[in-house]
């Protein structure tokens, strides 16, 4: 029996023993119907109490460790570990798998949960990150995803009583998670003083907000929100399990013990299940859940019991398996229906297999690796790790005999046939013989091997043994004296009573080549039905024939062990096979299905457990051999050298390698347009020709998508690939076509039949390529193929660009999927040696390979289609044949094709097949009969045919039917219509498969010569665009040129010889082989030819004399290959260049070398051009390039352009000369890889170019400028770069560099130096001021004339904000709620004003500065804002104005800060720009917190991205000179940019890309960009249209279109000295008339950065923080909101008794501000200060200025009274003394300087010196006489006032009051600092009056409230949000009843209410 074929035996599982306790827990539960699930292994197991059966599910091929069940209680999740580890989702009742969820997590998914309605899932992953997920399960789409802990995470679930709230516990942390959009937002839960943190280990819900939490120590911690609220003692050691019933709780733990509480945690009972019956010391529960009266326990031994509280003493075990440790002892009974186990758990152990129940278990003492049953089964010994054995009665597993005669593992043992003897294999490389009627004693050893015993068998007469060890040795002994036996006679004769070892000729198969001898396990023949079953590392379990003589036998497999297999044993009577998993330490029970029997085998689950090997699939012997074009195809590499992305990199460069001053060339006027292309894709593609509605063809080559209509011979073409397409497909309906293409990250194309454009690009699956798309039945999804090892399929909702399903498809290619017509989730795939059939399920996908059975042999499949029949599917193979497949199983087959059947196409009645025989059949629908069959013959040829066949019968790949013919694509690129009548029409056709260099155009007419690797010479006529001769030569082709008379054509070859041809009749004229490699250039000198110079790769260039037919000359010098030679005019010279980089310049017609200088260079009259060397085509190399990067080039005749072809795909077209770097460009995508040559027409209006790889030769029309205006602007005429931008401008410019890396709160505001106060030393106690723990500290501050009737402050609440966020920030202040109100923002803050009454309400959900802001327009999406803040990974939230509460949070795709958004026309979507490198942007479904695309938005800044007012897919960006018009297309983002004239038509200089600031629209694709210039520029799609002139005299900074009406108002930069200007104008809709309006700023220039309008209305933000609402009839200006405008703001102080206060600013004002009316009450300019202060009375105000200059100012009427300026630094500080008549000027300098202003002059009195650093806080004494200074180096000091000198004595400083505290220092403070203050310092602080509480303000943006004093350390406070950054100042009014505070970055004031 020498053939290779699998056993028609089969097995199905039984039984599974066990349950997975270890590592695991949380994972046993009640189903709705009464059942268990758990999991053991990789198997998940339903069990069936009352029938005692299993079901199961074994759709994972690793370890299942997790598993959660539906609120519906039938559906269940399990996940897995593995390096790529999913999650299924499947059906408890029916066992199919529902979902599955890939990609998601790597290493494992430790827990999940469902939520409360069950449609989402939240898993966590073993990753180092322990990485939560939420998914849509259903669709297997992650919904968010987020970094969950360091350490890890032990349980993580959906809290059921809230909407999308989660808590994740583990090592020492517990985290309760919001999910909002994408994002999940976490806080830490706050243990505080009520318990201690410790490890968390499961969790369980209640409502209002409480989680149940089971901890490590036994006590369960209950939670409210995220705060520790009470504990409540629960178990002796730690809480294993926490379960939620209807009835209450349960818990479950390491003591053993149950305890179930009521809904209220209160104790019901407990049950110590140690104390039962089936209990022991050591009884862990891993698992609990109750339901009713039942309770049911997952035990750490692999136990599943049941236990009711009403008979608590009775509990049963229903499941019982080995404990932790890993399972290799297995040994069967010899006549009764039972087995035994030994494990590492030490436990030896009886099961029945009948009753499926363990009888016995006994504790050997020790870990046991073998076990055997003697010959009658009363004995059973046991082998141990130690080296002993113990011999046992089976009866009552009580011990015989105990030996140890060796030191390491017994691991194999075997009771002789006749009972006498016990062989006994150790790891000491022995077999020891012992007798059993001697009281087993030693009688024998065998030795000899030289590694450990692995395996051995008994003869049947009892007297051989035969041995496998460690070193794949396979010995035989005989058994009385050991002897090794090596007779090959006596080994003949031997006959074995048992096969359980894995060596010799009986079992080579089971080994597949090239494979460890130790993959497999175990091994045991069952020679009745004559295989054998193994168990393998794999996890596998394997059936083979027996004996199974060839290696890499087939066989059939079985799943469900995780890892290794490590014993395998028939039962006695051979209707069971029993296999154990060693780290799983689970037993299956398989029941064995003999060949008799198979035929009635139920197949409900074959699903997964008989998914047999790759080649397994055939039960017939071999495989069918591959064809040669099926090999060839196979092998085809799609590598690249370069990519497409490489360009994005060259770009870069040319800037760095621009030196100083040089500019590169214009680029030219004229471009080219694709006229038409020769070639069709069809060496390696398949099913990629089609008939579109209109009865146009459509199909690819190279990278172009071509529609042809074969009415006109016209084609258009899809142009958007960039790289070559190797797979078509229409959808259902003809009007959409999608394509895959080659590349790194290759994309698929979706478009438009008609209109050519990009429906959606589906990007991010697959690496190398994409080599299959097809559509679904009802066109919503698309199915791709990658080319990577794996061949990847991919399904996507193709509009949405949304991932769908993901599986591995192959390991060998995949040609073709199919999706099922009748079936929405079936699909099929075909390829190399295999059909599989594909169901999705969610994110996932399950597969069935085809069962070929005894019909055919395992074949090659080419091709799959559908017929009419839903029962049935049709597959093409290599040998010619169709498979007829009902479900998975073939039928039979139909030899269709003599060779591989290519394609096949369903019909309405039929099907139409073609094959590598050239011959096309018609079938009936189930293949009963050929209809008709037509062999393509060049006989058959119409003579309206475009062209002729190369070669008799090509290979058909492709063969359709429709509009009443069959289109044929055939492999030598051939597109021909068949009439069913017979005739045939070719309608296109290109070069085949191999390298087209070679390319000539006629000298006289529209003619072009082409000759290729395909070894064929062939002529085109470029007018007619069509094929006219063809000649095939004997090796192939490597250039061609016509003579000048055009008669000749001259072809060199690659083996290094030429033939001359004539150009009429393609005969040989001459043929000379004088050079040994390949001919690269061949050219005729001008006028009469006389010369032919030829060029070759030996380095030399031959010059032959045409009319004798002899060589004249040789050129030599060259230093490598020849790749390029020219003639002059004259005929004399030959101008050379070399694959070296050389030119170099000879004399014809002998050769001598010529050396010229770049002027004669130019002087001399070329009659060609085709060379890439030289300063006049200089600038047509990219930077960092190869010699080879520039393939070809050649100059017009009128010397006025360059096109050249390179390795990146481009044709490009130059002005000529081409001098200097980098010379601009217009390039040309169409060609895939390498373009390699190019080619002007006679006459030049036609450039023909010849593409490497891709077969195809492409005609290219010239367009001058002339007539470029009648011309749509082609897609592919895109400039290498932007015209230099002129003009400049300090408010652009300052937004261009805005940097906002550095603005997110990451260091201190200021640089400090010295200890922070919280990591001082502590003083010694008699150091301290002694402060009273039950009264008032003896440190005093005095209190407030008012405090006696205030109550004191105990909390703060935002009341209002002053400032707006104009400076940085644009098209950001918005009417909401119908005009009432209006929406912006300022800080972290998002403000609503109402507009009446001047009340703000706030959105504080930000963590840090909102740049932008923008508000819904649709409707149904009312008063929804969206904001976009800075910082690491900014966050986008969306919320509601009225509200306030937050509808999504969005995240992840920006660095830095999102600096624009933008809502769609219906309100779904949201545009966002990040200000990270690349200025990133990025399309959001933001209600499913979805990115739908990302891409690369400019190097430089985007100012404005926009949607287009009428659409969800155009949008629109501007900025540094640019304008961007993008399509969302799929999940990519496609772009068009901006289309100037050309230079010499822009007379108005608009020709000139500005920089661009702001946008409107208007209908009809109208787009209105503002420019810097104050231009507006009028676009019509993506191409310029007009230019509206000076619109404004500065920068147009925003624009505003009103949807209502059309009108757009524009803002921008003007000075106010234009009488008839304004910076703020209302246009009507095409931009032609407009109203002015002016602002009563005050300032000279007004920069206005928002505009928005309803009817009636306008408001308007300026640069300045005002926000201004002017009434549209009047020009009435009424100001809202007031603020700072840029630069830090640090100065403050409060009116000592109004409610007022003053603020200085680095803007240079000085501000006074009304709390009650909210009100800016005086603003004056005085210069960047940083300090103010109001004297006691509240009549003067003092300032100090950053430059060392201080003001002094009556108040109110803010007249200056007096300045000085004794420092030039800034002035930090200043403080009046209580009695007014000191000054304190704190600075820079480290000094204070006192002045008396008692008199009209400032009088110095001293100053304070011997301060360690800058002054930041000073304090009077309430009596004056005392000033406390606080500096940089977080040192205090006192100083006695006036006269300066500092006070030391601790004695004297105890005594002092002081007036105010704003320090941040000292023992009363120390507490105010956090534990991270090395990254934030705390800037400022306040005393309340009643000094009760402090107020601070630090770097993290926070506002604070802590207890006065605070003494100890890290004191608990509160905190408040609103500011961004740095809170500089803090101050409370008079009275108390308010609290100010100050922004540094921000510019914001923030009045907050006390309470």
């Amino acid at each position: 029996m020498a053939d290779k074929t699998a056993p028609s035996c089969q097995l199905r599982l039984e039984w599974v023993y066990g349950y997975r306790g270890h590592q695991c827990r949380n994972n046993l539960f009640y189903t709705n119907a009464k059942e268990i699930v758990y999991f053991v292994a990789g198997v998940g197991v339903v069990y069936n109490i009352h029938d005692n059966k299993q079901r199961f599910f074994l759709g994972h091929d690793d370890d299942i460790v997790s598993l959660a069940i539906h609120p519906d209680k039938n559906m269940v999740a399990t996940g897995q570990i593995g390096k790529d580890p999913y999650i299924c989702v499947w059906d408890s009742k029916n066992m199919q798998t529902i979902s599955i969820l890939k990609q998601g997590h790597t290493h494992g998914i430790t827990a999940i949960g469902f939520d409360a309605l069950g449609n989402k899932l939240v898993s966590v992953g073993m990753d180092e990150h322990s990485t939560i997920n939420v998914w849509d399960w259903r669709k297997g789409k992650v919904l968010s995803t987020v970094r969950g802990h360091t350490d890890k995470i032990l349980d993580c679930q959906f809290d059921i009583y809230q909407e999308n709230a989660i808590v994740s516990c583990g090592m020492k942390h517990i985290k309760f998670w919001s999910l909002s959009g994408n994002t999940l937002t976490a806080k830490k839960g706050i243990f505080g003083k009520t318990g201690e943190i410790q490890t968390i280990t499961c969790l369980a819900f209640a409502p209002d907000s409480i989680t149940y939490s089971g901890t490590l120590s036994g006590e369960v911690y209950v939670w409210r929100g995220n705060e520790l609220k009470e504990v409540i003692s629960g178990h002796k050691g730690p809480i294993f399990s926490l379960y939620k019933a209807e009835e209450g709780y349960v818990t479950g733990g390491k003591d053993g013990v149950v305890r179930l509480w009521d809904l209220e945690f209160s104790a019901i009972t407990s049950i110590d299940l140690t104390s039962t019956d089936i209990g022991y010391k050591g009884l862990a529960l891993r698992s609990v859940c109750w339901a009713g009266d039942k309770v049911l326990v997952g035990t750490h031994g692999s136990e599943i019991i049941e236990v009711s509280p009403r008979n608590r003493s009775n509990p049963q075990a229903f499941i019982q398996g080995h404990a932790e440790g890993e399972l290799w002892a297995l040994a069967v009974h010899p006549n009764k229906s039972i087995f035994a186990t030994g494990s590492d758990d030490s436990s030896l152990r009886i099961w029945s297999i009948v009753d499926r129940r363990l009888l016995s278990k006994l504790n050997v003492g020790g870990n046991v690796r073998s076990c055997a049953f003697d010959f009658d089964g009363t004995h059973i010994a046991a082998g141990l790790t130690d080296g002993s054995f113990v011999v046992l009665n089976v009866k009552d597993m009580t011990e015989v005999h105990r030996i140890r005669d060796r030191k390491e593992v017994i691991h194999e043992m075997k009771f002789s046939p006749d009972g006498l003897l016990l062989a006994v294999g150790s790891n000491d490389n022995f077999v020891d013989i012992y007798s059993k009627n001697q009281r087993y004693k030693k009688v024998g050893t065998c030795s000899g091997s030289s590694s450990f015993i692995t395996h051995l068998d008994w003869s049947e007469d009892s007297s051989y043994i035969q041995t496998n060890s460690g070193a794949a040795e396979k010995l035989v002994f005989k058994a009385t004296g050991g002897k090794p036996v090596t007779g090959r006679e006596e080994l003949r004769n031997i006959r074995w009573q048992t096969w359980t070892g894995v060596l010799g000729n009986e079992v080579n198969g089971i080994w597949e080549k090239y494979t460890d001898t130790n993959d497999i396990n175990a091994t045991d023949a069952n020679y009745r039905d004559e295989c054998i079953v193994t168990g393998d590392d794999f996890g596998l379990v394997k059936l083979f024939k027996f004996p199974s003589l060839k290696k890499g036998a087939k066989f059939r497999k079985y799943v469900g062990h995780s890892a290794h297999v490590t014993n395998v044993r028939f039962t006695h009577e051979r209707s069971r096979v029993i296999s154990i998993g060693g780290a799983d330490h689970a037993i299956f029970q398989w029941r064995f299905i003999s060949s008799a029997d198979s035929q009635e085998l139920d197949d409900s689950q074959d699903a997964y457990i008989d998914s047999n090997s790759e080649g397994s699939d055939s039960d017939l012997s071999d495989v069918a051999e591959l064809d040669s074009d099926v090999e060839a195809e196979k092998q085809v590499s799609y590598s690249r050298d370069l990519d497409s992305k490489d360009l994005k990199l060259l770009k870069k460069e040319i800037k760095s390698e621009l030196g100083a001053g040089e500019k590169r060339k214009q680029a030219p006027s004229d471009s080219l347009k694709l006229k038409f292309v020769h070639g069709y894709r069809g060496y390696d593609c398949r099913s990629n020709l089609f008939y579109t509605q209109t009865g146009n063809i459509v199909y690819h080559v190279a990278a172009v998508g071509i529609v042809y209509n074969k009415a006109s011979h016209s084609q258009r073409f899809y142009l958007q690939h960039t790289d070559d397409i190797l797979c078509l497909a229409t959808h259902p309906l003809k009007d959409y076509i999608a394509t895959g293409q080659v590349g790194k990250d290759p994309d698929v194309h979706v478009w438009d039949v008609d209109t050519l454009k990009t429906v959606s690009v589906l990007k991010g699956a697959h690496s190398r390529g994409i080599c299959a798309v097809e559509f679904s039945g009802d066109g919503k999804k698309l199915a791709s193929i990658g080319l990577d090892d794996n061949h990847c399929i991919q399904v996507w909702d193709w509009r949405k660009g949304e991932k769908l399903a993901f599986a591995r498809g192959h390991n060998d290619k995949i040609f073709v999927i199919k999706w099922n017509p009748h079936e929405q989730n079936q699909a099929i795939t075909v390829g190399v040696k295999h059909i599989k059939f594909w169901t999705q399920t969610g994110g996932g996908f399950t597969s069935q390979r085809g069962t070929f059975g005894t019909v055919a042999k395992l074949d090659t499949m080419m091709s799959v289609a559908f017929g009419k029949n839903p029962a049935y599917a049709y597959s093409c193979g290599s040998t010619g044949n169709v498979y007829i497949w009902k479900g998975r199983t073939l039928e039979r087959t139909v030899q269709a094709h003599q060779g591989p059947c290519f394609a096949i196409h369903s019909l309405d009645k039929g099907f139409v097949t073609g094959g590598k025989d050239g011959v096309v059949c018609l079938y009936d629908e189930m293949f009963d009969r050929c209809l008709k069959s037509f062999p393509i013959k060049r006989a058959s040829l119409t003579s309206s045919s475009r062209g002729s066949l190369v070669e008799e019968s090509p290979a058909v790949r492709s063969a359709v039917l429709g509009h009443g013919y069959i289109l044929v694509g055939t492999k030598n690129g051939e597109v021909l219509e068949l009439d069913k009548s017979g005739p045939i029409t070719l309608l296109v056709q290109g070069h085949q498969q191999g390298e087209i260099w070679g390319l000539a155009s006629h000298p006289t007419k529209p003619i072009a010569c082409t000759v290729s690797d395909d070894k064929s010479l062939r002529l085109w006529d470029l007018s007619q665009h069509k094929m006219i001769n063809c000649k095939v030569m004997k090796k192939p082709g490597r250039c061609c040129c016509f003579s000048p008379d055009g008669k000749a054509i001259a072809v060199g070859l690659n083996d290094g010889s030429f033939h001359v041809i004539d150009a009429g009749t393609l005969e040989d004229i001459v043929a000379f082989h004088h050079r040994k490699e390949e001919i690269s250039d061949i050219r005729f000198s001008p006028d009469a030819g006389k010369y032919l110079a030829v060029a070759s790769h030996d380095n030399f260039v031959d010059i032959y004399n045409v009319l004798t037919s002899k060589r004249v000359g040789v050129c030599k010098g060259a230093s490598s290959y020849i790749t390029h030679i020219d003639w002059d005019k004259q005929g004399k010279l030959i101008m050379v260049n070399s694959g070296a980089k050389e030119q170099l310049f000879f004399e014809a017609p002998r050769g001598k070398r010529q050396s010229l200088r770049n002027a004669k260079i130019e002087e001399i009259g070329w009659d060609s051009w085709t060379g890439v060397l030289g300063h006049t085509v200089s600038g047509v190399w990219p930077p960092k390039c190869d010699v080879t990067d520039v393939n070809a080039a050649h100059v017009t005749k009128d010397r006025q352009l360059v096109a050249t072809a390179d390795d990146f795909g481009m044709v490009k077209l130059f002005n000529y000369p081409a001098q200097g770097k980098f010379a601009k460009y217009k390039k040309y995508m169409g060609h895939s890889a390498h373009v390699t040559n190019v080619r002007w027409s006679y006459d030049d209006t036609l450039l023909v170019t010849g593409g490497g790889a891709d077969t195809s030769v492409m005609v290219w029309s010239r367009i001058s400028s002339s007539n470029r205006s009648k011309v749509v602007q082609g897609e592919s005429d895109d400039s290498a770069s932007e015209s230099e931008e002129e003009g400049y401008d300090s408010d652009v410019q300052r937004e261009k560099e805005m940097d906002y890396a550095c603005k997110t709160y990451s260091s201190p505001i200021r640089d400090t130096d010295g200890v922070k106060p919280h990591l001082q030393p502590s003083k010694e106690d008699s150091d301290k001021p002694a402060i009273s723990r039950t009264g008032e500290t003896t440190t005093k501050v005095s209190r407030g004339e008012t405090s006696k009737r205030r109550k004191e402050v105990s909390d703060l609440s935002l009341h209002h904000v002053h400032g707006y966020r104009g400076f940085d920030a644009r098209n950001n202040v918005h009417f909401v709620n119908d005009a009432a109100d209006i929406i912006y923002h300022a800080a972290g803050a998002g403000i609503l004003l109402n507009v009446s009454s001047g009340n703000q309400s706030f959105y504080l959900e930000h963590t840090d500065d909102i740049v932008c802001l923008t508000v819904n327009q649709h409707p149904k999406f009312k008063n929804t804002v969206a904001s976009g803040q800075i910082g690491v990974e900014p966050t986008i939230r969306i919320w509601d104005a009225v509200s306030k509460k937050t509808l999504s949070m969005l995240q992840g795709s920006h660095k830095k800060a999102v600096c624009f958004l933008d809502f769609s026309c219906s309100g779904k979507l949201l545009l966002s720009v990040g200000s990270d490198e690349n200025n990133s942007i990025a399309v959001w479904r933001w209600q499913e917190g979805a990115l739908i695309g990302t891409a690369s938005g400019s190097s430089s800044r985007i100012f404005q991205a926009q949607f287009r007012p009428d659409s969800d897919s155009q949008f629109v960006t501007v900025g540094v000179n640019h304008v961007k018009f993008w399509s969302v297309a799929g999940n990519q983002l496609v772009c068009k940019k901006g289309v100037l004239p050309a230079p010499s038509q822009g007379t108005d200089g608009s020709n000139k890309m500005q920089t661009m600031l702001s946008l409107a629209f208007s209908a009809d694709g109208i787009t209105y960009t503002g420019a810097m210039s104050g231009d507006v520029y009028v676009w019509k799609d993506n191409v310029f249209m007009r230019l509206v002139s000076k619109a404004h005299d500065g920068p147009v900074f925003t624009m505003y279109t009103t949807l209502k009406d059309g009108l757009i108002v524009t803002g921008a930069k003007e000075k106010r000295a234009l009488k008839e200007g304004g910076c703020v104008k209302l246009w009507d809709q095409d931009m032609k008339r407009c109203r002015a309006y002016q602002l009563d700023t005050g300032g000279q220039v007004d920069v206005i950065k928002s505009v928005c309008r309803v009817k009636g209305s306008l408001l308007v933000g300026t640069k300045d923080s005002e926000i201004i609402l002017i009434n549209e009839k009047s020009g009435q200006g009424q100001s809202l909101v007031q603020g700072h405008s840029e630069g830090e703001l640090w100065g403050l102080s409060v009116h000592s008794s109004m409610p007022r206060y003053a603020t200085a600013s680095d803007d240079g004002t000085l501000r006074v501000w009304d709390v009650s009316n909210k009100a800016l009450v005086s603003r004056l300019p005085v210069g960047p200060a940083r300090s103010v202060a109001f004297d006691t009375s509240g009549e003067l105000l003092a300032v100090g200025l950053k430059t060392g200059e201080f003001i002094i100012i009556s108040f109110p009427s803010m007249k200056i009274w007096a300045k000085k300026r004794d420092r030039n630094s800034c002035i930090n500080d200043i403080r009046f003394s209580p009695d007014g008549r000191v000054l304190a000027v704190g600075c820079d300098e480290s000094c204070v300087d006192l002045y008396d202003t008692t008199l009209n002059t400032l009088n110095k009195l001293a100053s304070c010196k011997g301060i360690p650093s800058f002054v930041i806080q000073m304090d009077f004494s309430a009596d004056s006489k005392f000033l406390r200074v606080s500096t940089g180096a977080y040192i205090h000091q006192v100083f006695s006032v006036p006269s300066g000198a500092p006070v030391s004595d601790q004695a004297i400083i105890s005594k002092i009051t002081w007036a105010t505290w704003t320090s941040v220092l000292g023992d009363e403070v120390v507490g105010i600092w956090p534990k991270n203050a090395d990254k934030a310092d705390v800037n400022c602080a306040h005393l309340s009056n009643m000094s009760n509480a402090l107020a601070t303000g630090d770097d993290s943006g926070l506002v604070k409230l802590f207890n006065f004093p605070s003494a100890e350390k890290y004191a608990p406070f509160k905190k408040y949000r609103g500011h961004s950054a740095h809170v500089t100042n803090v101050r409370f009014t008079f009275d108390d009843k308010y609290l100010i505070s100050t922004g540094g970055d921000d510019s914001c004031v923030f009045v907050w209410k006390t309470q």
